[in-house]
């Protein structure tokens, strides 16, 4: 069996991918929350929320994805299991089903923290000079952001 040589030494491959596993861990948890979110929502915004949570959690269903295979290919196992994304995460789990504007108001944090954990993983990435992973974390990051505004927006007057 080969080893694996893509230029990114073992050691900065396991830091990059220890901030990559944190990324995954908040991902899975946000698309979790936002399913959840859609499944349950209700009140005059329904028809909006539930579409718009619709489209967040299929977004996030693909950029888990991304980020596993990503670990992947820095021949590191990737986390996949509740457990381990709860040791991971960040994101806080939600009990209950809270009203639709506590809805809005917890995934906006969970998008803002997701970006925190972006930023932590582009720092290791940077270092590693991995050019692929600063690629994929800009990318997630600069989603994070934008659906972080949109739900911020909901809650203005």
């Amino acid at each position: 069996m080969s080893k694996i040589d893509i230029g990114i030494s073992e050691g900065d491959r396991n830091q990059v991918a220890e901030g990559l596993k944190s990324l995954l861990a908040d991902s899975y948890t946000l698309y979790l929350q936002t399913h959840n979110f859609h499944w349950n929502v209700i009140g005059p915004q329904f028809r909006d929320l539930h579409l718009m949570f619709e489209e967040h959690y299929t977004e996030l269903a693909e950029a888990v994805d991304d980020i596993a295979e990503r670990i992947r290919t820095l021949d590191v196992p990737a986390p996949g299991t509740y457990k381990a994304f709860v040791e991971l995460s960040s994101i806080e789990e939600v009990d209950g089903v809270p009203e639709a504007t506590e809805m809005v108001r917890l995934l906006t944090h969970g998008h803002e923290q997701v970006v925190k954990t972006c930023r932590k993983a582009l720092k290791m990435a940077q270092e590693a000079d991995d050019e692929s992973t600063i690629a994929l974390v800009s990318d997630r990051m600069r989603v994070h952001e934008k659906t972080a505004w949109m739900l911020r927006a909901l809650t203005q007057k």
